[in-house]
């Protein structure tokens, strides 16, 4: 181990500690301890953004590394020296690795002893610290959710749905490429909108006027008065389908994004395109908007999450811990917090820098949506036709819920591809696949007794994400 040491790592190991800042000061184009040429860092710029995350940056097929995709370059030698420098002298691991049993690895080492290395100037010296093993706090319990409408009307897929800020009504856009407006209490069919040409994949209404604005595979974005029943406005200039919007909560501002991997901002009064938001590699299948900076969250299928500067129009934090598409992110309506959906698991994160949370692992299904009201139970819909509810702040999955498809349906038109809570948050609407939408309210007879909390304190198992 020693000579191998020696070897691969000696000229890592020992080097120097750098106080660079960020920024290069001159070309360096020689070469390094290894005898490989290094290629020219990105001079004299400062990082403007911020990568993180586990996974590699993903490579996106046909896009030019230009400056304005913000594609990592090579690491500065200022990086390299800073990341060499948190590795343990050689001499620390010759040490470490005498004391442990032969054939041993540092995996061998007891369960809650891990080894801390310090480096101070010259003085080096390692201790075995015990460390107290993580556990999940108790889940704070939440009653069990139940269907109890079945709504239909649509002859298409039911591809999203928006409850109206009233809470009176609300809206669902469907691959019939019809809009339809619905009475919350009855169920009832109010209105048909017709305009759309192709399937229809967003709907929200504004709280600022009497506004719907809806996106769909047509590569339109319409703004329908609702005191007149018209489209008064098209947002032009998407190249392929609009998969979402989203409306800010303050201004008059209107995001979409698009199957052509970018985020459009748009003047909602005057129809103008305020920011065009390139930098994602893949469909962006998913924005979000909020009043604090970042403002804008948008998750994509090249497996990253941007959050972006509304001002400048630009990537503040690319997040890239994902290993599979995202294609759905939500707020939590309190907390500076928000959480996204992927084949791999769910996470969440905490503003304004997309710290890393946790994961919520378990629900293995392309999610399609997530929704989290007040109490912190979190929704998440897959395309199998599972809903897996879980507490938002310690990640338990309190309930599992797969309806059975309306009579007619194959099971293979077992989906949810959007879902949301009424303004009271005490109705869960899903938008499904077998053309329906299925409405869930909280069980008033269950009790932490009759549905009591199966969590025992177990240490939570630590995987790589």
């Amino acid at each position: 181990m020693a000579v191998k040491l020696r070897n691969e790592y000696g000229p890592v190991l020992h080097m120097p500690t750098s106080k660079e800042s960020f920024k290069e000061k001159g070309p360096q184009n020689a070469s390094d301890s290894y005898g490989h040429k290094q290629y020219p860092a990105n001079q004299g710029q400062e990082v403007e953004y911020l990568v993180t995350g586990t996974h590699p940056y993903p490579p996106g097929p046909g896009v030019a590394l230009t400056a304005d995709t913000k594609i990592q370059r090579m690491p500065s030698e200022s990086a390299a020296q800073s990341l060499a420098v948190a590795l343990p002298s050689s001499q620390a691991r010759v040490d470490a690795n005498r004391g442990a049993p032969a054939g041993g690895s540092d995996r061998s080492q007891p369960a809650g002893m891990t080894l801390a290395v310090m480096e101070g100037g010259n003085a080096k010296n390692s201790a075995l610290m015990a460390k107290k093993a993580p556990t999940m706090p108790k889940p704070q319990w939440h009653p069990p959710w139940k269907l109890y409408r079945v709504i239909s009307g649509h002859l298409g897929w039911v591809r999203c749905i928006a409850v109206e800020p009233g809470n009176q009504w609300f809206v669902t856009g469907s691959a019939d490429r019809t809009i339809k407006i619905w009475d919350l209490a009855s169920g009832k069919l109010k209105l048909s909108l017709t305009g759309h040409i192709s399937t229809v994949r967003g709907v929200i209404v504004s709280s600022r006027s009497p506004y719907l604005f809806s996106c769909g595979e047509d590569k339109q974005v319409k703004c329908w008065d609702l005191e007149y029943n018209k489209v008064i406005r098209h947002y032009h200039g998407h190249l392929s389908a609009v998969y979402g919007l989203d409306l800010h909560p303050t201004i008059d501002v209107l995001v979409t994004c698009s199957r052509d991997s970018t985020a459009r901002i748009w003047d909602v009064r005057t129809k103008a395109s305020v920011h065009t938001l390139s930098g994602h590699t893949n469909a962006v299948a998913t924005v979000r908007c909020q009043a604090a900076e970042p403002q804008i969250i948008t998750g994509s299928h090249d497996t990253t999450i941007r959050l972006w500067d509304l001002v400048a129009g630009k990537t503040r934090v690319t997040l890239t811990n994902h290993k599979k598409s995202v294609r759905a992110v939500v707020l939590h309506p309190r907390h500076y917090t928000f959480a996204s959906g992927s084949p791999d698991n769910i996470k969440q994160w905490k503003f304004p820098d997309g710290s890393f949370i946790q994961n919520l692992s378990g629900h293995n299904a392309i999610i399609n949506t997530l929704t989290v009201n007040s109490d912190g139970v979190l929704v998440s819909g897959a395309d199998n036709g599972t809903m897996h509810l879980w507490d938002w702040r310690t990640g338990y999955n309190f309930q599992r819920v797969h309806a059975a498809v309306q009579p007619g349906s194959l099971d293979s038109e077992s989906g949810i591809f959007a879902c949301a809570f009424d303004q009271s948050e005490s109705r869960l609407l899903t938008a499904e696949a077998d053309k329906t939408i299925k409405v869930y309210r909280e069980d008033d007879t269950a009790t932490e007794e009759t549905h009591p909390v199966s969590w025992k304190p177990e240490i939570i198992k630590r995987k790589r994400f």
